[in-house]
């Protein structure tokens, strides 16, 4: 199997699990699911879903045990991507070549859908019966601090505070650690966790935490890459929208053909970690494939 195929099918997977976690209770809510649904299945490249399955296969586990934690980590970032578009955020009105769930919904419902679409993340990790209660708990907490004020959230604190500021490198790495780089990294603890690896210092929780901070890094280099010169039509999403905000970006500090080789050297070391271990050819062939993206 190639890793398109690959890619494809864990997508497939996903995309017919996540539906059954989004049926309308009740007719009164049935905006508010619409919402959920406009963003939780608009496909993707559900990177952090592949991240969850992969690790947990790599390890030994089984696909039943990942996919609930897949979709967990599906759901909140959906959600972040809802909150990130609003208006009071990055005020952006495309996503995955759709207007954005606000252009649909309003703010108001957006809001909501997001905020649900986060609390469901947390509750399908917790319900996760394919492991044992303690596992599920562990996921769950470890889901909750990677998405909250130490992690995703105070990560876009940072990226909105620093609008018409250049900040210093040492501050923009951490806020894309935090705001980009701790759902893909807990993305890989999950699947380790699918697989039975609970103790933090695990040599293998610790390769797949490296790989994970690594390919987070490198993805977002890539990022700020193809919004300098990216368009519209191949990203389906806005472009040159951290100029127009003042952002500072890996840019404002080195050309882009010195962005692609820190991106490439960034990659190289996050994959180091796992080529003593069998079966890890995708996820390698996966770091470079984001490294290498267009979109």
């Amino acid at each position: 199997m190639t890793l398109n195929e690959l890619i494809m099918k864990n997508a497939a997977a996903v995309d017919a699990a996540l539906p059954t976690y989004f049926e309308t209770p009740e007719a009164a809510l049935e905006v508010l699911y619409d919402a959920m649904r406009y963003s939780a299945l608009s496909g993707g490249k559900r990177i952090r879903p592949f991240l969850v399955t992969e690790f947990c296969r790599l390890f030994g586990g089984k696909e039943e045990a990942a996919m609930p934690f897949a979709c967990a980590i599906e759901c909140v970032h959906a959600s972040s991507l809802i909150h990130d578009d609003l208006p009071c955020m990055d005020n952006d009105e495309l996503r995955r070549g759709k207007p954005t769930n606000h252009m649909v919904y309003g703010e108001d419902i957006a809001l909501l859908a997001g905020d649900a679409l986060m609390t469901r993340g947390y509750e399908i990790a917790a319900n996760n019966t394919a492991v044992d209660a303690k596992t599920a708990l562990i996921a769950t907490q470890k889901l909750l601090f990677a998405s909250g004020a130490v992690g995703m959230m105070g990560g876009q604190q940072i990226d909105l505070k620093s609008e018409n500021v250049q900040i210093d490198f040492d501050t923009l790495l951490k806020m894309h650690a935090k705001k980009t780089g701790a759902l893909i990294r807990v993305s890989a603890e999950l699947g380790c966790l699918a697989a039975g690896i609970t103790d933090e210092n695990d040599p293998r929780m610790q390769a797949a935490v490296e790989y994970a901070c690594g390919i987070g890094l490198a993805f977002q280099i890539v990022d700020d890459i193809l919004d300098a010169t990216g368009d519209v039509a191949t990203l389906g999403k806005m472009t040159h929208a951290d100029d127009a905000l003042g952002k500072t970006t890996f840019l404002t500090f080195m050309t882009i053909e010195e962005a692609q080789k820190y991106a490439k050297e960034v990659t190289e070391k996050a994959i180091a970690g796992l080529k003593d271990y069998e079966n890890s050819e995708m996820l390698i062939e996966f770091a470079n494939y984001l490294l290498h993206r267009t979109k």
